[in-house]
C-alpha cells in the first residue's frame, strides 16, 4: 500500500468522525429544542380569568350581608370590575327578569322561584344549589314576651309578622305552620325578609319569623328562638347565570366565587347551612 493511499484513508476516517460529531450535536440540539418547546406549552398558565365591566346579580334579600361582601372580594380580584346587586323577595325578582330586567345572575331563596325563571327559559345554566337556609323566630331584645316557641306565637294580643306566603320565608313559615297545625293570623305581611325583620327591629311587632342568617345579622337589635318545626322547612338556594346576561364572562366567574371554598366561607360565617 503506497504511503499517499494511507493519507487518504486516515483523511477520510477523521472526516467520518467529525460529520458524526455533528450530526449527533445537531440531534441533541433539536431534541433539547423539542423539549424547550414541550415544557413551554406545558408550563402552568395563569387561571385566573381577565374579566371586567359589571355584573348584575339580583338575589334574595337575606343574602344581602354576605353577597354584599363576596362583591367587594370579586372586585378586588379582578380590577376593572364592579358588581351591583338588587335584594329582595325572590318572587318579585324572577318576575322582573322574565319581564326583560337586564341582570347577569339570579340568586333565589327557593327552588320555586328560580323555577319562575327556568320555565321561561330565561336561564343560560342549569340552578344550582349553594347554600340552604332556616328559619327562626326574631323577637325583641331581652324577648319580653317570653317567647319559647312557634306556638307562643299564636298567644292573643302578640303583634307577629310574617313574610308574603308567595316570598320563599313566607312559603316555608306556612310550611311549619301547616306542619304543626297552627292557625296564625300575623298583624302584616311583607314583601321579603328584611322587611319583616325590619317590623320587630323598629319594635313595631313583638316577633316575626325569619331566617337564621337574618337574626344573626341584626345582631343585638333581636333575640333569636329556634324552633324544632324549622328543621321540615329549610330552603335550598339556587343561583344560575341568566340567558341575555349582559356581561356573562364576568357573571360566570362570580358565580365560581359564590360555589368556592372562599365563598362558601363567608355564608358558613353568615350562618347559612352547606347545601
Amino acid at each position: 500500500m503506497t504511503r499517499y493511499t494511507r493519507r487518504t484513508r486516515r483523511t477520510l476516517q477523521v472526516t467520518g468522525v467529525g460529520v458524526a460529531a455533528l450530526l449527533a450535536l445537531s440531534a441533541c440540539s433539536s431534541g433539547s429544542d423539542s423539549s424547550s418547546k414541550k415544557d413551554s406549552s406545558s408550563a402552568p398558565k395563569d387561571s385566573a380569568k381577565k374579566v371586567t365591566g359589571t355584573v348584575t346579580v339580583f338575589a334574595a334579600a337575606s343574602l344581602k350581608e354576605s353577597f354584599t361582601t363576596l362583591g367587594k372580594d370579586f372586585e378586588k380580584a379582578h380590577p376593572g370590575t364592579k358588581v351591583t346587586f338588587s335584594f329582595g323577595g325572590s318572587d318579585t325578582l324572577a318576575a322582573s327578569i322574565t319581564g326583560g330586567a337586564p341582570a347577569d345572575v339570579f340568586a333565589a331563596a327557593s327552588p320555586k322561584t328560580m323555577a319562575i325563571v327556568t320555565d321561561k327559559k330565561d336561564a343560560a345554566t342549569a340552578p344550582s344549589t349553594f347554600v340552604r337556609n332556616q328559619l327562626e323566630i326574631a323577637t325583641l331584645p331581652g324577648n319580653p314576651d317570653k317567647v319559647a316557641s312557634l306556638k307562643d306565637l299564636t298567644k292573643s294580643g302578640l303583634k307577629v309578622v310574617l313574610c308574603d306566603k308567595t316570598v320563599p320565608c313566607g312559603a316555608a313559615a306556612q310550611k311549619a305552620l301547616d306542619a304543626s297545625k297552627l292557625k296564625l293570623t300575623p298583624a302584616s305581611y311583607e314583601q321579603d325578609v328584611k322587611s319583616a325583620l325590619t317590623k320587630v327591629e323598629l319594635k313595631e311587632a313583638d316577633a316575626a319569623v325569619v331566617y337564621k342568617t337574618d337574626v344573626k345579622a341584626a345582631g343585638g337589635k333581636v333575640d333569636g328562638v329556634e324552633f324544632p318545626e324549622s328543621a321540615n322547612a329549610i330552603n335550598d338556594y339556587p343561583i344560575a347565570l341568566l340567558k341575555d346576561a349582559p356581561n356573562a364572562a364576568a357573571a360566570k366567574e362570580f358565580i365560581a366565587l359564590v360555589q368556592s371554598a372562599e365563598g362558601q366561607k363567608v355564608l358558613t360565617a353568615a350562618g347559612f347551612l352547606k347545601p
